[in-house]
């Protein structure tokens, strides 16, 4: 019989990258609730860094629930809540759109809960494998998913930062779900773009096999920051115990 998870362990850390004046990226790490998210702002102009922080900020006042799906539920509602009100702020700037891709990890014991728009990402290392969990809502992403493009082609496209889903986009929020069995030993990145295109796969495996968090996400942003960094980067490192 499979061990079931104790608890886990986290840590994050967000950096403006090395071109960027602002850094639009957001992070939530609130172990105590078992609740991770990155979240990226789009519009520059637009405040993307205010609809990120809304997100977090937002994101930290739902009251955690004993149960995973009434937690799910719960941050499902507050998130509608969220995209209803960046729509309504938009509309008081006067600006076309106002955004942010987001990704979160809801976890209680042995199960966890994936929720995502945009192409901020959830990875996970089991067993010195790295997978990618979430699924890009991306203009690239879809031209790779037709064949009509290859996973290193749409590494550097021109098009990479198109993002086809994300909190504000849309009048009506959809939020793509998965839902996980973790194992102790399993190790989870939430990271946004600026990461996953600068760094690659394999060296993020290697990364995230070091033993403390805090290791991982500190390497993983300075990884990034020596490839020139041109976008914000944000990485959440979660391992379960």
């Amino acid at each position: 019989m499979m061990s079931a998870v104790e608890h886990y362990q986290s840590a994050s850390h967000s950096h403006v990258g090395m071109v960027r004046q602002i850094n639009e990226d957001a992070c939530l790490d609130a172990q105590h609730a078992g609740l991770w998210a990155v979240a990226d702002g789009m519009g520059g102009h637009a405040a993307g860094d205010f609809v990120s922080s809304l997100i977090v900020d937002s994101l930290r006042g739902i009251t955690p629930r004993e149960s995973l799906a009434a937690y799910v539920h719960a941050l499902r509602i507050g998130l509608a809540e969220v995209n209803q009100a960046v729509r309504e702020e938009a509309v008081r700037r006067g600006v076309g759109m106002m955004g942010s891709t987001l990704v979160l990890l809801a976890a209680r014991g042995s199960q966890a809960t994936c929720l995502w728009a945009g192409d901020s990402r959830l990875y996970r290392l089991r067993d010195g494998q790295l997978s990618i969990l979430s699924h890009d809502h991306s203009y690239v992403q879809e031209l790779v998913d037709k064949g009509a493009l290859g996973e290193e082609e749409a590494r550097s496209h021109p098009m990479g930062n198109m993002v086809t889903r994300a909190v504000g986009a849309q009048d009506y929020l959809e939020l793509a779900e998965v839902h996980l069995d973790v194992r102790p030993g399993d190790c989870f990145l939430l990271c946004s773009d600026g990461l996953n295109r600068t760094v690659e796969d394999r060296e993020l495996q290697g990364v995230l096999g070091h033993k403390e968090p805090y290791d991982m996400v500190r390497s993983l942003v300075h990884l990034g920051l020596t490839r020139g960094a041109p976008d914000n980067i944000t990485a959440v490192v979660v391992k379960a115990y």
